[in-house]
């Protein structure tokens, strides 16, 4: 795969989204914990001074405020770092928000393995499991900044409780700045006939590249961006496996109740195959760097080049 990509991250396309609702949309209020900057938050604030709220460090709190101003027919979006929201306060998030269906919008930032030298205590990667199991919510993970910006938007324009899970490190951008984004709809970066990769973030990149670099070897791998984990869209996945035969899920994300979890679930149902996952198996991430950490667990390009050919060879005894 011969290309020269662009970087940005997905928290900038999240902050530069939130900042183009604040113009078209009064009814949209940002609040954070006590991470304005981080979280890319602080152009809203600068521009819209009395639609934003710093709740200091009490992301408790800030969610239920939160639920209160959707009460009022406000949009509200809170920011903070994943770990802490909805990881410190979930049963807000499931009392206040979700069991009322309230119209909150949940950023959490600084996901998966990439937060690097932060280590384990600030790598969210159980967040996309304990916010999937909560009724009405919807779950978002963007590819890139252009697909963040995009799914930012749409999440305003959704009626009801939407998570967005963010990165820190700029990536490469591979949609179109164009596209529109449809919630629960899933797309195909590349087309194949041999195996199908299912993947979600920004991670999902190295499996594009092994997947160009793994057709030199005569196989061919369809590559699904799967960036709404809730709804899936059972019908395109359901239609690439049935053609394909063979499955491997790509999250930066613990393997157990991640975007795996679901595709799992799904096909036990639907349509039994062999499910290869890629992700963190059962453990915490450390400090390092991210292209450290990366290639330890064994999510680089190389390490999913290698597992498609153990997969594309797997035979059920």
């Amino acid at each position: 795969m011969k290309k020269t990509f662009k970087y940005n991250s997905t928290r900038n396309g999240c902050g530069d989204a939130l900042l183009e609702l604040g113009k078209i949309n009064q009814d949209v209020v940002v609040l954070t914990a006590d991470l304005t900057e981080s979280t890319r938050v602080n152009k809203f604030a600068k521009d819209f001074p009395d639609r934003f709220f710093n709740c200091g460090v009490a992301e408790q709190n800030m969610m239920s405020i939160a639920a209160g101003l959707a009460v009022e027919n406000k949009i509200p979006f809170i920011s903070s770092y994943a770990v802490f929201s909805p990881g410190r306060n979930w049963d807000q998030l499931r009392v206040n928000v979700c069991y009322n269906n309230a119209n909150v919008k949940i950023a959490g930032h600084h996901t998966g393995l990439t937060v690097g030298a932060d280590g384990a205590t600030h790598q969210a990667l159980e967040d996309i499991a304990i916010v999937k199991v909560l009724p009405n919510i919807c779950v978002l993970s963007p590819l890139d900044y252009h697909e963040a910006y995009q799914a930012t938007i749409a999440a305003a324009n959704f009626n009801g409780p939407v998570y967005l899970r963010f990165t820190r490190e700029e990536s490469p951008i591979v949609t179109s700045q164009t596209k529109a984004f449809q919630i629960g709809q899933a797309h195909i970066l590349k087309s194949g006939r041999d195996i199908t990769l299912i993947g979600t973030g920004p991670i999902l990149v190295n499996g594009l590249i092994a997947a160009y670099e793994v057709e030199k070897q005569g196989i061919s791998v369809e590559v699904i961006n799967l960036s709404t984990i809730k709804p899936l869209d059972q019908a395109a996945i359901l239609k690439s496996i049935r053609k394909t035969k063979k499955v491997i899920t790509l999250e930066e994300h613990q393997i157990a109740g991640g975007l795996g979890g679901s595709i799992c679930e799904l096909l036990s149902e639907q349509h039994p195959v062999h499910v290869t996952r890629l992700g963190i198996d059962d453990t915490f991430g450390e400090s390092g760097s991210p292209q450290e950490l990366i290639k330890k667990y064994h999510l680089d390009s190389r390490s999913i080049y290698q597992q498609i050919i153990k997969t594309i060879n797997y035979q059920i005894c």
